[in-house]
């Protein structure tokens, strides 16, 4: 019998999050993809002077003489399957947790036992995935001698061995830097053997390719060149957006990546985007260069370029192939959903198609006076194609955008006008997005909540990047009680377009997720959001305390700071005619809760000073 030894050694224990569960999927991918993350876990390990032991099915357990390299060991393994995971070619992605721990053990020939491996172990199975925990003996020999942070994270119950184990994560991890998730997650049991994927599966990042079309750079002499050159970045986004494949960055946020001071690969990795479109136009007269280019946002190198000389009526020509040969260079040759249908030109007339980007250039823009000359410009669209689905339909838009805003003074009528121009763009094109969003929007108004999910469904499946069709029909969804779909979408929308077209802050967006969070009775998630508002609307403020009721006694309710901070700016509210702006149906009982509610909190109030009057 080999004599057993004993000696001072660091060890690691790491697992596959989720095993059993992709095994009953699919056996042959989960091994094949197992053996990926392997090659990656082992190398590290050897190549940091590690010696691997048991590794039974899907953990590992190494041994360390130093836990300095044994941690660094860990968090390059780490960074390396986070990688992997993000590659566009990665068919199953998987997920570690690791636990370190420095003991006395035992090693009998290829076997080591003892306390050492059994915290090692149950340190991991206390992980996120993706996330170092080690011991206090591992934080004070390791954090003095490397140049990355590992900070307290509390106490766990390891079985067996500790009710209250001092335990430490190691930071610098890449995935650490994702603050939604990291917000999303915090609501999470800390003690739990597992980290339960399906609360946040309607929140979850998609895994599918994520683009940004940069704005274009206008290299034209001419002040008009520059509504032709936004029209192709806008168009370009829109038929990238079409496509079921790809995750698309909305036109904003890429907007708001030019006014900003960031190059384009800090943008994409903030972003966590795959890949970058970007190029520059030049016009003479009717010709037109388009010069286009296609990056891999991980390195900067460019995959593809391309170079168009032609004339102005071939603008739409140039967008499909610019599209197709984009998208086999990123997706192979294979069929591309969109890249099936028919052609998507908004009008067959040339000259209408130019006030319509005119018009458009001004309708993304705020004040009055963008309100004023994009109506003008969409009236000349109209005016030479009535036929241009797409005129009538950013014309409502525009207009809702003004009766929003109070620039008009005959609001019944403007209103009249906007539903005219959604019937005449329905009826020229039932497939145009932008006409179905705000259909479904005023459908919603005339209470025809099954019209309004119809249109927002039939919007998404046609633009499912656009993320105001993905705020308009996630908010039908929640509030006709099909709340998880709803979130999914509303969540989305933030991912692609945190700060909405026309707005200087994320509140829009959180107004929807506290709605959402709300109808869901996630009360905790609805007031976090509520919490993040700095420009709160009288609706908003309602839902948010009757959320923190529920969490705590509403006789104190009037101590709480976000009761006090509105209280006086919003205590004449008829609240009765706030609830009932949000449309919720006739059945509701969200909207039976508010109203409950609001009758607890504000009628002793109202009634004190009808008695002084």
């Amino acid at each position: 019998m080999e004599k057993i030894k004993r000696k001072l050694a660091t060890i690691l224990a790491a697992d596959c999050v989720n095993f059993s569960k992709h095994m009953e999927n699919n056996e042959e991918k989960t091994l094949k993809n197992l053996n990926d993350c392997r090659i990656i876990i082992d190398k590290k390990i050897k190549e940091y002077d590690g010696r691997i032991f048991n590794t039974a099915g899907d953990s590992v357990i190494a041994e360390f003489d130093s836990p300095v390299q044994c941690v660094k060991s860990a968090i390059e393994f780490q960074e390396e399957l986070i990688k992997r995971n993000e590659h566009s070619i990665t068919e199953l992605r998987l997920e570690w947790r690791v636990g370190i721990h420095v003991d006395d053990v035992m090693v009998e020939g290829d076997n080591i036992m003892g306390s050492g491996v059994n915290v090692a172990a149950r340190l991991e199975s206390k992980c996120k995935p993706g996330q170092i925990l080690v011991s206090r003996i591992v934080k004070d020999q390791v954090s003095k001698r490397v140049d990355f942070s590992i900070d307290a994270d509390g106490t766990r119950e390891l079985k067996n061995i500790s009710s209250d184990f001092e335990v430490f994560v190691v930071g610098s991890l890449s995935n650490e830097n994702d603050d939604f998730l990291t917000n999303e997650s915090t609501n999470s049991d800390q003690n739990s053997d597992s980290f339960d994927s399906k609360k946040n599966a309607e929140i979850e990042k998609s895994k599918k390719l994520k683009l940004a079309i940069l704005p274009f750079e206008n290299l034209s002499k001419d002040d008009d060149s520059e509504f032709l050159v936004e029209g192709v970045f806008r168009d370009l986004i829109t038929e990238f957006s079409r496509m079921q494949e790809f995750d698309v960055i909305s036109h904003q946020t890429s907007l708001d990546f030019k006014k900003s001071n960031d190059d384009a690969l800090t943008f994409a990795k903030k972003h966590k985007i795959d890949f970058l479109i970007g190029g520059n136009i030049r016009s003479a007269g009717k010709r037109i260069r388009i010069s286009v280019d296609l990056t891999d946002a991980n390195d900067g190198s460019v995959l593809w370029g391309d170079k168009y000389d032609r004339i102005l009526e071939d603008i739409f020509d140039i967008q499909d192939e610019i599209v197709q040969k984009m998208s086999r260079q990123l997706l192979g040759n294979i069929e591309i959903s969109s890249l099936q249908r028919i052609k998507r030109k908004p009008s067959e007339n040339l000259n209408s198609y130019e006030w319509l980007i005119r018009g458009n250039y001004h309708h993304v823009r705020r004040g009055k006076d963008h309100n004023t000359k994009a109506i003008e410009a969409f009236n000349k669209a109209i005016d030479l194609d009535n036929n241009n689905a797409r005129a009538h339909a950013l014309k409502a838009c525009t207009i809702g955008a003004g009766l929003g805003r109070g620039y008009y003074d005959n609001n019944e009528e403007q209103f009249d006008i906007l539903k005219n121009h959604i019937a005449i763009s329905l009826e020229a094109d039932e497939n145009d997005f932008e006409c179905l969003r705000i259909s479904s929007a005023l459908s919603v108004l005339d209470k025809d909540y099954k019209k309004a999910e119809e249109h927002g469904q039939k919007g998404f499946s046609i633009n499912p990047n656009d993320p105001r069709v993905l705020n308009q029909y996630g908010k039908v969804l929640v509030k006709i009680g099909k709340v998880d779909d709803g979130l999914k979408h509303l969540h989305k929308a933030f991912e692609l377009d945190p700060v909405p077209q026309g707005h200087l802050t994320s509140c829009d967006r959180y107004d929807a997720l506290v709605l959402g969070y709300f109808c869901n009775e996630e009360y905790d998630k609805c007031v976090s959001f509520g919490k993040k508002i700095t420009n709160l609307e009288p609706g908003t403020w309602l839902i948010v305390l009757c959320a923190i009721s529920e969490q705590e006694d509403i006789v104190n309710l009037k101590d709480n700071s976000f009761y006090k901070n509105k209280y006086d700016e919003f205590k004449d509210k008829e609240w009765e005619k706030v609830i009932a702006n949000f449309y919720f149906p006739p059945d509701s009982s969200v909207h039976k809760k508010l109203e409950e509610f609001s009758t607890k909190v504000f009628p002793p109030l109202k009634l004190v000073e009808s008695a002084s009057a």
